[in-house]
């Protein structure tokens, strides 16, 4: 395999483990959020779980074998309320934007094109969550806040 694609590879292996980490969390969301909220709650772990099975097909496709989710994820933050879950479902998004901006410099073409989407609609979810936006969602070393931890953490 090329450098090239090697790269492209760990990038998807990243994003299908972030998208793992954020399909765990949104699980800890639903059982804390408010009722106002609990479809948005929804909708966003419905997206997270397709996201997770199409880059399961894009690792394969490349000829890796996907990375497995993990039994358990440390919470970077205790979620006893609907105030947490809401911050825990903002995190979630920022963290998953940044493995997504990864994937956009590492990948070409439509892998590029679906990276560049899937780190505007987690964006877009983030500020839905926070109520507000960051000048430069998925790159944290930008937007002036500390990049996440490298572990799967959600």
């Amino acid at each position: 395999m090329s450098a090239e694609k090697d790269g492209e590879l760990r990038a998807l292996q990243a994003a299908l483990a972030a998208e793992h980490a954020a399909v765990y969390g949104y699980g800890v969301v639903g059982g804390r959020i408010g009722e106002g909220r609990r479809t948005e709650a929804a909708t966003a772990y419905d997206a997270h779980r397709a996201r997770r099975d199409a880059l399961v097909r894009e690792v394969k496709d490349l000829g890796g074998r996907p990375v497995a989710a993990s039994a358990g994820y440390a919470l970077p933050f205790q979620v006893p309320d609907a105030a947490a879950a809401v911050r825990l479902a903002a995190e979630l998004e920022d963290r998953v934007a940044g493995v997504y901006a990864d994937l956009v410099r590492a990948a070409g073409g439509g892998r590029r094109a679906l990276a560049a989407e899937a780190l505007r609609e987690a964006a877009v979810r983030a500020v839905r969550w926070r109520g507000e936006s960051v000048a430069f969602p998925g790159l944290a070393e930008r937007a002036g806040t500390a990049p996440p931890s490298a572990a799967p953490t959600a």
